[in-house]
């Protein structure tokens, strides 16, 4: 783990095949994104390649399509892979969210804040 980690939660605080808000901003919105499954957690940058200024989810740690087996564009519809971000399906198709370094560590989410 690299000396800029910070926790950013706990694992327990991301419900298995839910998703969360990191690193909130001046105006609240989040920065980024972790999402569960089981021990495993993933994290991204909160933009839509398709257009930068694009957040993804559609309410407060809101980043999962119906079904939770995708990350979906709230404001394009596009969905992306949980496991490598890529778009298989809306206008980025074959683009990919940008990730940040996620590691779980003693009951704890450990991230770097996203550039």
């Amino acid at each position: 783990m690299t000396a800029a980690m910070q926790a950013v939660c706990a694992l327990a605080d991301i419900p298995d095949g839910g998703s969360r808000g990191i690193w909130p901003n001046a105006r609240g919105q989040h920065q980024a994104f972790v999402v569960r499954q089981g021990g495993q957690v993933y994290g991204y940058v909160n933009n839509c390649p398709h257009y930068d200024r694009a957040r993804l989810g559609w309410k407060k740690d809101a980043f999962l399509n119906g079904p939770g087996d995708r990350i979906m564009c709230a404001s394009h519809g596009a969905l992306f892979r949980i496991t490598d971000g890529k778009c298989e399906i809306g206008p980025c198709i074959g683009q990919s969210l940008r990730p940040i370094a996620v590691r779980v560590r003693e009951g704890h989410v450990f991230t770097e804040p996203p550039h």
